[in-house]
């Protein structure tokens, strides 16, 4: 099987996500069910591997049912140096879960920021990919308490919209856009509650996947023994848009292509 592709991703950028799972065998059966995802293996040993949608990367699944964190989609960010950036994130009153480690040809570190929104930087190349283009998912939103303050910690974080940045940072009436060369990779918006009991309302990061069908999607889901109901609009211009909760309760969104 040839190897995918790595580029040098832009920075500040996201470059992956990532679903942590308690078992990788049943994780990939679930979701080849529900997204019709083929998965391989990579370098980062037997507990990882990539999804892939039509031959391309998608995002990765991993099994580390020790560890004690929770199952969630979590969006990787690129950063130029992974230490500087953990330093950013405590400084700020965040917390830095996880590293920085070193993993295969870079480095990463797991965070929560503020309002308990789980994300990952990551230092070193990546797979060819950005947030709504190909295979990659259509969106990345962080659901949180106020978009406007999510968006000063994230911009100190990695340097949004801070020349020579490859980020730039739109203010809307509601929500914030966040760009690369004017196509949108992650949108804020506030309305997040942290100590809601149901955690689709809590701040959180948003990965919804394209899907041809999300009617089908969903049903999938039930069948394959996960949850599932209609997704807040955010934006979307899709009529057809759900959250669907895996068996672990790794929560992600589908919508129509």
């Amino acid at each position: 099987m040839p190897a995918l592709e790595q580029i040098v991703p832009v920075t500040g950028a996201p470059c992956w996500v990532i679903l942590i799972a308690q078992d990788l065998q049943a994780a990939q059966s679930f979701y080849g069910a529900v997204m019709d995802w083929t998965f391989r293996g990579t370098t980062l040993g037997s507990n990882f591997s990539v999804a892939l949608s039509h031959g391309e990367p998608v995002a990765g699944i991993g099994a580390c049912s020790s560890s004690g964190l929770p199952t969630l989609w979590t969006p990787y960010f690129a950063v130029g140096n992974v230490d500087e950036t953990a330093g950013r994130v405590r400084e700020r009153g965040a917390t830095l879960a996880v590293g920085p480690v070193k993993l295969g040809k870079g480095r990463a570190a797991l965070a929560a920021d503020r309002d308990g929104a789980t994300f990952g930087f990551w230092e070193g190349p990546a797979l060819a990919w950005s947030v709504g283009q190909g295979s990659a998912p259509a969106r990345l939103d962080l659901q949180t308490r106020d978009a406007f303050e999510a968006a000063i910690f994230y911009a100190e974080v990695f340097d949004w919209a801070k020349p020579p940045g490859d980020c730039t940072v739109d203010y809307a009436d509601d929500h914030v856009l966040v760009q690369v060369a004017g196509h949108t990779v992650a949108t804020l918006w506030g309305g997040g509650v942290e100590t809601a009991p149901d955690p689709k309302i809590r701040p959180r990061w948003i990965v919804d996947f394209r899907v041809d069908d999300s009617k089908r999607a969903a049903a999938a889901a039930v069948a394959a023994g996960g949850d599932a109901s209609p997704a807040p609009p955010l934006g979307r211009s899709s009529k057809d848009a759900f959250i669907i909760r895996d068996p672990d309760g790794g929560l992600f969104t589908v919508s129509d292509a």
